[in-house]
């Protein structure tokens, strides 16, 4: 157990809790607003099942010299500038509607239809391991008959680079279909990447259960309701995203080629365990803290049988005590040389009678 202990201790939270003090402002000491704006990235991939072109620019680019006409144009944008989204959306003829959602950060996950463009939002997951935490960014696509549209707020970091390196093998069937098939490729990746956030609370969990096991209580309260807190943020940020892949099944656009619908239906089928997943994750927690709280009566019960056995054990020495302390004149044995060995003797065999029949009894 001592080594699963160890392996495990990376997933407990750490939680410090800080001091607190009086904070005293002087106007002079606040720091100005932050000017600088952090450069986007923009990645196109112009592919076909023959060829593929693939470059980066951290600068608005000149797209109509970047589409290939006979070729699927899949353009990610990391970083979001207002500026440069509505001239790459106008472009591409996407709604201006369609457009502030892109540029509407913390949004519910949903799919739309506008128009000849389907649209998408929704969390990409990420667990933060310095403060074991999860952290949320949004994601965006703009699909098209022959194009795919991108958008992420932060530009360091993605789950897409397995759908890159497919989409650079000659041999991957996703180069032989059209901007649909990337659609789901794109989704089918950010719904895999939920169950690896699981399994990680999942280790967490297992973790706390470990300790509540062990006896090792300190701090597993505290631990319980931190991950019970990145469960909850899990399942408001993945349930929405079953109503979004729905709404793929449920179009009729041309966009989605027929074929492909089934695929669609396999993400559904992923969202709905990830669901699941999180609902028992949940009652995981429920049960560890109906356990830790047993374990907590249980021990104030053995404490409380503890002290209701001295207390039993002593009355009758507190009640023989109490007779010969008695301001009477005639007591009996008051005058005889062996009245103390009696009472005394009656103290200590009373108890020991009373301790053979509380162990007859399995009342310990």
């Amino acid at each position: 157990m001592g080594s699963n202990k160890n392996k495990m201790k990376q997933y407990l939270p750490q939680i410090s809790l800080p001091k607190k003090k009086r904070i005293e402002y002087d106007p002079a000491s606040i720091p100005e607003k932050r000017t600088t704006r952090i450069e986007a990235v923009y990645s196109v991939f112009n592919y076909d099942d023959k060829a593929i072109n693939e470059f980066q620019s951290k600068s608005t680019l000149d797209w109509n010299s970047i589409t290939a006409q006979h070729q699927i144009t899949w353009i990610n944008a990391d970083g979001l500038h207002k500026e440069e989204v509505e001239d790459l959306c106008n472009y591409f003829k996407v709604h201006p509607l369609l457009t502030e959602d892109i540029l509407s950060f913390g949004q519910r996950a949903k799919m739309d239809e506008v128009e000849d463009r389907l649209f998408c939002l929704l969390p990409m997951v990420y667990f933060n391991d310095e403060t074991k935490s999860i952290e949320l960014e949004q994601v965006s696509i703009v699909v098209g008959n022959n194009f795919l549209l991108s958008f992420q707020e932060d530009a360091l970091r993605d789950v897409f680079d397995p759908l890159r390196n497919r989409l650079r093998n000659s041999s991957q069937r996703i180069r032989e279909k059209g901007a649909d098939f990337l659609c789901y490729s794109m989704l089918d990746v950010i719904v895999d990447s939920y169950f690896g956030i699981l399994e990680k609370l999942s280790d967490q969990i297992e973790y706390i259960e470990v300790l509540l096991l062990s006896n090792q209580e300190q701090g597993v309260m505290r631990s319980i309701s931190q991950v019970r807190k990145e469960v909850m943020i899990m399942k408001r940020a993945i349930t929405p995203v079953r109503e979004l892949i729905s709404g793929f099944l449920r179009t009729e656009n041309e966009i989605i080629a027929d074929r492909n619908t089934k695929y669609f239906k396999d993400i559904h089928d992923h969202i709905i365990q990830a669901h699941d997943n999180c609902e028992n994750l949940r009652d995981m927690l429920g049960n560890i803290q109906d356990l830790y709280m047993n374990q907590i009566n249980l021990k104030m019960n053995e404490v409380m049988k503890i002290f209701t056995m001295v207390s039993l054990l002593l009355a009758p020495a507190t009640v023989i005590g109490g007779i010969f302390g008695m301001n009477f004149e005639r007591i009996p044995l008051l005058h005889d040389q062996r009245g103390f060995y009696f009472s005394v003797a009656a103290m200590l065999l009373i108890p020991i009678s009373m301790l053979i029949y509380f162990k007859r009894k399995k009342w310990f």
